[in-house]
């Protein structure tokens, strides 16, 4: 039986189109991709087009261990939502929905079979409030 997709959430305090351009464009994924301070994104590519590819290093600081985020867009709707499938078959959704100042960032996606539910929430959750920190602050 296939796990329940997961959602997370947030507020940020940007207007549509500047949440959309950090969250899709690299040169701010670079600055955000990472759960924990000890982790960082050195690299990233997005080729936002259907069959386009993403693609995220993601990596300790101290170089102890490191891992290639990879995903291909299947559906675009530019500045509200996107869907990409990662190599092992799941999916995730995200979309962006503008409020005056403020837009709200919803990312579900199904969760792999090697770790706990709650921690692949938090994992997911703190990338995205790492994603709003930054957004907000630049």
């Amino acid at each position: 039986m296939k796990p329940e997709k997961i959602t997370i959430d947030a507020t940020v305090h940007a207007n549509q189109q500047k949440a959309w351009d950090y969250y899709t464009k690299p040169e701010h994924i670079t600055h955000w991709n990472f759960a924990a301070d000890s982790w960082q994104c050195p690299r990233a590519s997005n080729d936002m087009r259907v069959g386009g590819k993403y693609s995220a290093r993601m990596e300790a600081k101290d170089g102890s261990f490191g891992f290639d985020f990879e995903a291909i867009y299947d559906k675009i709707v530019p500045g509200e939502s996107f869907t990409y499938t990662m190599p092992d078959g799941r999916v995730v959704d995200v979309k962006f929905e503008g409020k005056g100042n403020d837009t709200d960032v919803e990312v579900t996606f199904d969760p792999e079979t090697q770790n706990p539910i709650e921690m692949q929430r938090g994992g997911w959750q703190a990338i995205l409030d790492n994603y709003k920190k930054y957004t907000e602050s630049n």
